[in-house]
This record gives C-alpha cells, structure tokens and sequence, in this order.
C-alpha cells in the first residue's frame, strides 16, 4: 500500500484521488472548497477543506513521507506553481503536477515538479497511438482482474535468475518482459536464465491480487 496527496480536486484531480483510493491506496485529498472535498471523501481515506498556498499547513501535513503528490489546481497558474514550490522545499519526494501549457510546464520543472502532465495531451497520444498501433502494449485489453505492470525489482529478486526465483509458482505473474536500462535494451518473453540487475524493469502480467503483491516487495 503507497500514499499520495492530490491537490486540487476538480475534475481531473477528482477522478486521480478516486482512482489511486480504488486501487487500495491511502490517499489524502485537498482542496479549498468545501463541496468538492465532500464529493470526494467517500473515495478517500481523508479529505480536507485546505488552502494548498498556505505553507505553514502544508508542513504540517507531512506530505515529505508520501509516495507521491499530485497538484492539479485548475487555470490559475500562479497557484500551482507556488504550490509545486512549497512541496519542493518542504521535501516531497515526486511532485506530479498538471501544466495547462509548455511554458507552464517550463516554470513547474524549475519550481520542483519531478513529472508533468497533460491530461488532454497525453490522453490525445494515448487514443491515437492504440488505433494506429494496436498491437503495442500500452493497448493490450485485459480482462478487469487483470494488470500489467512496469516495477522496478524488489532487492529479493536482484542478483537471481527468473528460474531461480520463479514467480509463476511463487505469485501467480508472469515476467512478460524486460527493460534493461544499462545498456539499453527491450528482452521480449526472457529465457529462464537471465539473471536480474538493479537497473532492469520488469513488465509483468498478472491478476490485480497477485500483482499487488510483488508491487508490495521493497
């Protein structure tokens, strides 16, 4: 189980918080105004009436200890950014905040935004990308009870073979592949024999329950 604040709960953060809390996350939930916390708090494991520009509050929420922070604060600009600023100095370890453009984006990255996302941008490519190339992975349907991920590997299973380890007997997943960062490299369907550096990704298939597991190994 991870933890994750998200800023802002309009209708992108709304569906961020939602989506994160469903997936068996802890997550808070800020925002200044009274009825979007209230719509949200069924779906959140807290939910506060906050004014995120308010630095000495955001300290004291301990925000430092998340996985994660997402800002998505609508069209006011200078709030987001200030906000991006403030989770930088308090310490927050990934700051995902939400640009309305590339010159918003700009100004976040330097503030200490670690990822930048363009909901209609980025949804646009995704469309695009699974109709002109359905095959790829990003699109493969699944069945609901199913996940396919991208972790990096637990330090159990570093310096081990996928033979050794065996995670279809063990978890019930399956290693369908793997990214090797050094030197670059994509391994579709590795052999038994490849033994796991710290700098892999392994993409695996898997039931949402047995997924969750390996995404729980540290």
């Amino acid at each position: 189980m991870k933890n994750f604040a998200v800023i802002g709960l309009g209708k992108f953060g709304f569906h961020a918080a939602k989506a994160l809390f469903e997936d068996g996350n802890e997550v808070l939930a800020i925002d200044a105004n009274r009825a979007r916390v209230q719509g949200i708090d069924p779906f959140s494991t807290e939910a506060m009436i906050l004014d995120a520009t308010d630095k000495e509050a955001l300290k004291s929420l301990g925000l430092e200890n998340m996985d994660a922070v997402i800002v998505s604060t609508g069209t006011k600009i200078s709030i987001s950014i200030l906000i991006c600023l403030y989770l930088q100095e308090i310490g927050a370890k990934k700051i995902l905040a939400k640009a309305l453009d590339d010159d918003h984006a700009k100004i976040l990255k330097r503030v200490g935004a670690t990822e930048i996302i363009h909901p209609e941008r980025d949804m646009a490519v995704r469309v695009s990308k699974g109709l002109s190339r359905p095959n790829i992975l990003d699109f493969i349907p699944l069945a609901e009870e199913f996940d396919l991920i991208q972790v990096s590997p637990p330090k159990e299973f570093i310096g081990k073979s996928l033979m050794d380890l065996n995670l279809r007997a063990k978890y019930n997943v399956h290693v369908i592949a793997i990214k090797e960062l050094v030197p670059e490299n994509f391994i579709l369907v590795p052999p038994a024999s490849f033994v796991i550096k710290d700098s892999d990704i392994l993409i695996i298939l898997g039931k949402t329950a047995d997924v969750r597991k390996i995404k729980a190994l540290k």
